[in-house]
């Protein structure tokens, strides 16, 4: 059974190590550039508010969510930089309000609902317990882009495993959002978390594999680091494949990141694969 209440809870959370990385910043510090060519920090936390009330109207309205959806998916890509562009006039202070407020509501229909009801989304239905997971992994994630701007290197959690669970779930996705046909084979992914903990998913005796610490699986379906920064071993054709175009979010192909660190920021917790042998 999904506890709508400890997936919320972790989403607070989550919300919380956001907060304390933009605490104190003054108006300058909100532009700071990430690595979201053209986003500063306030395009990431206005984006995440912007898509909480989204879920939120998923799961409580959904004709109209659908509605809207299908207005703006004639171009997904045009209305993210539109939600970025129309709220650059909010002071940080108000743009950390909107997030709360956004957050509050969210997590109020979601413990109100089921947590298998399926909900519309702006890629497949989701339940409404994946919708949440989906933004921790979110917010986890635009939180890394925060993080590298300030020059920060957050410390892992175990809230890691609903990025890892959710980027392994939507390795189907993965390939249909490069037009691509889901392949019959299966992945074995066998990571370790934070806390020295094995986190396996598929069959064990699968030839494609994934192995290497979460965090760093994380930052790979998450987009936010190149395969050759990470510490993943990946092993088979399927696997190298998916691992190329992995994203755990939803919407067309990511651009992903060129190989490096971000300019004035650190790489992630881990250490550099191992380039003769890591991507086979």
């Amino acid at each position: 059974m999904v506890s709508m209440v400890e997936l919320t809870d972790d989403l607070s959370a989550e919300t919380d190590d956001l907060r304390a990385l933009v605490a104190g910043l003054d108006e300058a510090g909100w532009d700071t550039p990430t690595p979201a060519v053209g986003w500063a920090i306030r395009d990431q936390v206005s984006h995440l508010a912007y898509f909480d009330d989204a879920a939120r109207t998923a799961i409580a309205d959904p004709g109209r969510f659908t509605a809207e959806r299908d207005a703006a998916m004639a171009d997904i890509d045009g209305m993210t930089e539109r939600v970025a562009a129309t709220n650059r006039d909010r002071t940080g202070a108000e743009l950390l309000e909107w997030l709360a407020e956004a957050r509050a509501g969210l997590i109020e229909a979601a413990r109100a609902a089921d947590p298998d009801l399926r909900t519309p989304w702006y890629g497949p239905p989701m339940s409404v317990a994946s919708q949440v997971t989906a933004r921790i992994m979110e917010t986890w994630a635009h939180g890394q882009d925060v993080a590298d701007a300030l020059g920060v290197v957050r410390t892992p959690t175990g809230r890691l495993r609903h990025v890892a669970f959710l980027g392994v779930r939507t390795l189907p996705n993965s390939f249909l959002s490069h037009h691509l046909d889901v392949p019959a084979e299966p992945v074995r992914v066998e990571l370790v978390g934070p806390a020295g903990d094995r986190w396996d998913y598929g069959p064990a005796d699968a030839p494609d594999r994934v192995c290497g610490p979460a965090v760093d699986f994380a930052l790979a379906v998450t987009q936010r680091r190149h395969l050759d920064d990470l510490a993943l071993v990946v092993t088979g054709p399927v696997a190298t494949r998916w691992m190329s175009m992995a994203q755990a979010f939803a919407g067309p192909p990511g651009p992903g990141r060129p190989p490096g660190p971000f300019p004035g920021g650190p790489l992630p917790p881990g250490r550099p694969a191992d380039p003769e042998g890591a991507h086979r």
